[in-house]
């Protein structure tokens, strides 16, 4: 398995720098969709009833965190798809947990302020949980493998600059849209989380299609780590809630949040190349982020469908 994961590192991916803006555009165009749906009355009710919300907080950026590094050292990758599975680890809740949440009978306001509180935490918390981990495994692998590996200096400043850019400027600006134009919010806030999501679909088929002979031959390998990874995830978050005795509706909420990452935040910064140059080889580490996009839609969708169908009493 590692010797095949290997040559998937060494693999150039066909993503050009008008594509890389494109999804620059989409991923602001998906966080200011996302930023509609929050309100400060969000941001009162965790201050109020806070237990659930730093649940889900620590659920998604240690809890998580932790869990992928000791798979990761289980699993024993290459430092590409390790690297990979890190990022996706370090990144807040994606884009359409609050759609999941709503559709498997959770507590919807929950998934909102999560949604709100930890978009703004990531600005700080993906590059310095990714800076962490990413170096720690770097220092086992070369400790395990004796060999030497090209070394990984992530710029920490970079990545929160492009962090804040993609993050935090488009949620600064839904949240004055939502809180200032009411009537229009309204209007276009449904059709651009429809919009949101329908492009950011396409652009990870279109990645995939574009590289499709090189996704093919490794499908069989991601497929498994990204299953077995989201399954960690969702499971973290289930278990982070029944351990501190959630109700039921935030049990589902921390479970979706923890398990349904911005796996597109993760495809952005890996095509950067001020933060990931090209030389590095990172091409199980980009691999691994697409399928993730797929498969959390996937398997998000499926417990919230079984949610559904389930009494809450």
């Amino acid at each position: 398995m590692k010797e095949a994961l290997e040559v998937l590192d060494h693999v150039r991916l066909n993503f050009s720098q008008t594509g890389l803006l494109a999804l620059n555009i989409t991923i602001a165009f998906i966080m200011f969709g996302v930023a509609l749906d929050i309100k400060m009355e969000h941001f009162k009710a965790v201050v109020i009833r806070p237990k659930s919300a730093i649940i889900g907080l620590i659920s998604q950026f240690l809890v998580l965190p932790v869990v992928t590094f000791l798979f990761i050292i289980l699993l024993n990758p290459t430092p590409a798809v390790a690297l990979g599975m890190i990022l996706i680890a370090a990144c807040p809740g994606g884009n359409i947990s609050n759609f999941m949440t709503a559709m498997a009978k959770g507590n919807v306001a929950l998934s909102v302020s999560l949604t709100a509180i930890a978009t703004l935490a990531a600005t700080f918390m993906t590059p310095l949980n990714f800076a962490v981990w990413g170096k720690l495994f770097i220092k086992h692998y070369n400790t395990a493998a004796g060999t030497f590996l090209v070394p990984i200096e992530i710029d920490f400043w970079q990545m929160v600059q492009t962090v804040i850019i993609l993050l935090g400027i488009p949620v600064a600006l839904g949240l004055l849209v939502s809180e200032y134009l009411p009537k229009l919010t309204l209007k276009i806030k449904k059709p651009i989380r429809q919009a949101s999501i329908v492009i950011f679909i396409g652009f990870v088929i279109v990645l995939l299609s574009a590289n499709f002979d090189h996704f093919m031959k490794f499908i069989h390998l991601v497929f498994i780590i990204v299953l077995i990874h989201n399954g960690l995830a969702l499971f973290s978050g289930f278990s982070m809630g029944k351990i501190f005795r959630l109700p039921r509706m935030d049990v589902r909420t921390v479970t979706i949040e923890t398990g349904i990452q911005n796996s597109g935040l993760a495809l952005v910064l890996m095509f950067n190349p001020k933060i990931f140059p090209p030389e590095l080889e990172l091409g199980g580490m980009t691999i691994i982020a697409a399928w993730w996009g797929v498969w959390h839609i996937i398997s998000g969708l499926s417990i919230s469908t079984i949610w559904s169908r389930k009494s809450m009493s």
